[in-house]
């Protein structure tokens, strides 16, 4: 029979906790005692395990996602007599519990739909997490409205991220029976911001499996909205407000809120509640702790807050030296044909010389599936075309919007395209977050000769273009003047090793050379 494991009551005061990790994965069946899955809760970390055998069929928590008590983790197929008995049991309980979770979750019964309906026939959309470092998104505005029957793929609403403003795209088809939060409001990644189901009285019962429901999901976001709107008022109500503790005393908060709050020496205790789900503090809390801080009179020192842009960027550059093992290469390009190329084209076209560098380094990645790779986690995904991110600076700091399909695109298409994405980022709006398998960076425009670009996540690579400038060139010992340029690539070494990465930039060397042999 079809049943549902849900998140029991862990220990004496638990709201919510975070799943880590799925220990079996979709159809992968299972027996008593097996663990299922890894879940973060204040103190520690637990494993759940089956107390009888079944199926998995559907993860309806992905890693990530935070949970409230009673909230469905997982959709089961089991031959048992009631969807209880599918609820598994803490392999770890938490110090300090006097009973055990396993004994909790077989004294309270599952939680009833009490408004006559099914929690499992609702199925939640999630606040994406559109950057590595995204915490919260803001709901800027919606594109459909209850009672609407959506499709895969469909853009249901406007999200304002740590960088920029995207379109989310509905990763589930249905109807529309809830929507959760109101525009300008907030709420933090992988927390429901809409549902689908059938009936409404479906959704009446799954907001009665959740101890705080929709309405403070949206109060959440509410404060969130506001502290990014007024930051000085909202460090003052946050101090205002003591901050959440669990049972044991520890101050709710995220890890990279306590990371931040430990590089700036800061008490978490003494920044006050948090605008995280149940007063938890984020890292954006800590940010604003010092907000309140008196100005610095003249000649002095001024301390203000790293705008979040410039934070998330960081962050996510830093990681990124960190965890991938960077290895670059350089070549110097003979650019005299390529910049005729670029001005016998740009009449008809509307092309810059970077649109030009775009679309050879399309037709090279065309020839390469490593470099048009990805790494996620212990996998590789290898895309069919070449996804080609386009670094564009931006005020607080550089967003990369993404031209999908560049190794398909003729001069004139690519032209068009990349100007609309470029367009959109600096509006604010970024175009296929997530979906680019490569970066190109060009700072030539600024008279920058070469450098060398940090690999933006997950992506195979970057390529740093410097400026095409006059040279001299010596060929079969005779010396001409020449305009060059230089290109350094930076690749992920798993996928993209030294061979690799020098027959792609010796390839892409000849593209350039001889742009006539482009399409297009």
């Amino acid at each position: 029979m079809q049943s549902s494991i849900t998140l029991p009551q862990l220990s004496d005061g638990l709201v919510d906790a975070t799943v880590v990790r799925w220990l079996k994965g979709p159809s992968e069946e299972f027996s008593p005692g097996d663990l299922l899955v890894e879940l973060e809760i204040e103190d520690a970390v637990v494993q759940l395990e089956a107390s009888q055998a079944g199926r998995l069929t559907r993860l309806v928590a992905p890693p990530q996602q935070t949970v409230q008590v009673g909230g469905v983790l997982a959709e089961v197929e089991t031959s048992g007599e009631a969807a209880g008995a599918s609820v598994p049991a803490a392999s770890e309980p938490q110090a300090g519990s006097t009973d055990s979770p396993s004994e909790k979750s077989s004294s309270e019964p599952p939680a009833a739909s009490g408004a006559g309906g099914s929690p499992e026939n609702v199925r939640p959309i999630l606040m994406p997490q559109a950057s590595n470092t995204m915490e919260e998104g803001i709901l800027v505005a919606w594109k459909v409205s209850e009672g609407d029957t959506i499709e895969v793929g469909q853009v249901i609403c406007e999200v304002e991220t740590d960088k920029a403003t995207v379109e989310y795209e509905s990763p589930e088809a249905g109807r529309i029976a809830r929507l959760l939060l109101q525009e300008n409001e907030a709420a933090p990644i992988k927390e429901p911001i809409a549902l689908l189901a059938d009936n409404d009285a479906d959704v009446e019962a799954y907001l009665a499996t959740r101890d705080t429901g929709a309405p403070a999901t949206a109060t959440a976001g509410a404060a969130a909205s506001s502290a990014s709107e007024a930051p000085g008022a909202a460090a003052a109500a946050a101090v205002s407000a003591p901050a959440t503790r669990t049972a044991g005393g520890r101050v709710k908060a995220s890890p990279a809120a306590r990371k931040l709050a430990s590089e700036r020496g800061l008490d978490l205790g003494a920044i006050g509640q948090g605008s995280g789900p149940g007063g938890r503090i984020l890292s954006s809390d800590v940010a604003r702790a010092k907000v309140g801080a008196p100005a610095a009179a003249d000649g002095q020192i001024q301390r203000y807050p790293m705008p979040k842009m410039r934070r998330a960027i960081g962050l996510n550059l830093q990681r990124s030296k960190q965890t991938i093992p960077h290895f670059y290469l350089s070549a110097t390009v003979d650019a005299a044909a390529l910049v005729d190329y670029y001005r016998a084209r740009k009449p008809q076209t509307g092309c810059t010389i970077n649109d030009c560098i775009v679309l050879a380094t399309g037709r090279t990645m065309a020839e390469f599936p490593a470099v048009r790779s990805q790494i996620v986690e212990d996998e590789i995904l290898e895309y069919p075309h070449a996804n080609i991110g386009i670094a564009v600076g931006v005020e607080h700091g550089l967003v990369v919007p993404v031209v999908r399909n560049v190794d398909t695109l003729s001069l004139d298409q690519l032209a068009s395209e990349a100007k609309r994405v470029v367009e959109n980022a600096r509006k604010g709006k970024l175009d296929n977050v997530g979906q680019g398998n490569f970066t190109i960076t060009n700072l030539g425009m600024f008279g920058v000769e070469a450098f060398s670009a940090i690999i933006n996540p997950p992506e195979s690579g970057i390529l740093a273009v410097g400026a095409a400038r006059e040279s001299v060139i010596v060929e079969d010992g005779a010396i001409r003047a020449a305009r060059v340029m230089t290109l350094t690539i930076s690749t992920d070494h798993r996928i993209v090793d030294g061979v690799i990465a020098a027959k792609f930039i010796g390839r892409l060397k000849e593209f350039l050379e001889h742009p006539a042999t482009l399409i297009g």
